[in-house]
């Protein structure tokens, strides 16, 4: 099943069911008018979402076209968005970049930051930010959305709370988080609105690329519409979801619409750092990665971070080449705060 916010000028929109193709849509309004309102009460909606999907894709229901364009994130705003840093690569890459040490305690116990839930950014809306000197990065990632979790419940436990998958865009502006970090209290400025795939699907839709822990498919990242990226999600997973969502509840409970993100999909080769996707390797989820790599490799960095009129998409396709959430796909744009000259 695959869910979707429209915009209806209200702040959490209007539920949707989307048919597996993605080429239409119905709205769900009869068993639930928004996502949130569904997932307070998971049980009971859920059959009813799922009838109505199962018509759409018989032609039972004529639906209308779908459009990503016209989409919030599938939860416009959330009671909680926790991301953790699941690829410990990805982390270890990073911290070399700002000539940070990485504690061994990284491999055992999962980072997470809590980040700004109230104002996410639609799959297709423009990255505002007021200066390309921030450092503006993308980084793709994969997330659930979870029923109600006890505080203190176990990854066995917290796998049974997965009702949702999605992908994320989480910008980063890199040059603003040492002097955050610094200050010893976390991201805050630097970790701007967040943006979610155009669909959130169950996890039943992914077949046997869920295995209740992981998704073991490619996460595909496009810059200016060259390849940048294609790290398989399973692959140097070191935290999967049910260890992450344990992490979040071990001292307090999680709502239900809380997400929980993997954190940059990072992959190694050979035991290292990956290569380009142009010289034949994965390719990364982010330019942090390939700027160090590059320090790594040549001294210094030459990949510049994202600049005003970038175009950055983020799509998982199936075994058969198919979309299964729908394309992140968004421009990175200048934003003026209001009374600016």
């Amino acid at each position: 099943m695959k869910l979707a916010t429209l915009r209806d000028g209200t702040r959490d929109g209007r539920l949707v069911v989307v048919s597996a193709d993605l080429k239409r849509c119905t709205p769900a309004g009869t068993v639930a008018g928004t996502l949130q309102h569904a997932l307070d009460d998971w049980a009971a909606a859920e059959p009813g979402l799922r009838q109505i999907a199962e018509q759409l894709d018989l032609g039972m229901i004529a639906g209308e076209p779908f459009d990503p364009a016209e989409s919030m994130a599938p939860l416009p705003r959330a009671f909680q968005w926790a991301d953790g840093s699941a690829y410990v690569n990805h982390v270890e890459l990073v911290r070399k970049a700002r000539g940070a040490e990485m504690p061994e305690t990284f491999w055992t116990d999962p980072l997470m930051y809590q980040g700004g839930s109230d104002s996410f950014i639609g799959p297709c809306d423009p990255v505002l930010v007021a200066d390309e000197a921030y450092g503006i990065d993308m980084e793709a990632e994969i997330a659930v959305i979870v029923d109600d979790v006890p505080m203190g419940a176990s990854p066995e436990l917290a796998a049974g709370s997965i009702r949702l998958i999605m992908l994320v865009n989480d910008v980063s502006l890199r040059n603003l988080i040492p002097a955050e970090l610094a200050k010893g209290f976390g991201f805050f400025h630097a970790k701007p609105s967040t943006a979610f795939s155009p669909v959130a699907v169950t996890p039943d839709e992914l077949g046997a690329a869920w295995d209740g822990h992981r998704v073991s498919l490619p996460l595909l990242t496009a810059l200016n519409g060259e390849p940048f990226g294609k790290p398989r999600a399973d692959v140097d997973m070191t935290f999967d979801f049910p260890t992450l969502i344990a992490h979040a509840a071990r001292t307090r409970p999680l709502c239900a619409g809380t997400i929980v993100g993997s954190g940059t999909v990072s992959n190694k080769l050979d035991g290292g750092p990956g290569k380009p996707v142009s010289e034949g390797g994965a390719g990364y989820s982010c330019i942090a990665e390939i700027r160090m790599v590059e320090t790594i490799n040549e001294g210094a960095p030459r990949t510049g971070f994202l600049t005003f009129g970038d175009r950055v998409r983020i799509e998982m396709t199936d075994a058969d080449g198919h979309s299964i959430f729908g394309a992140i796909d968004q421009e990175i744009a200048k934003y003026s705060a209001p009374g600016a000259n």
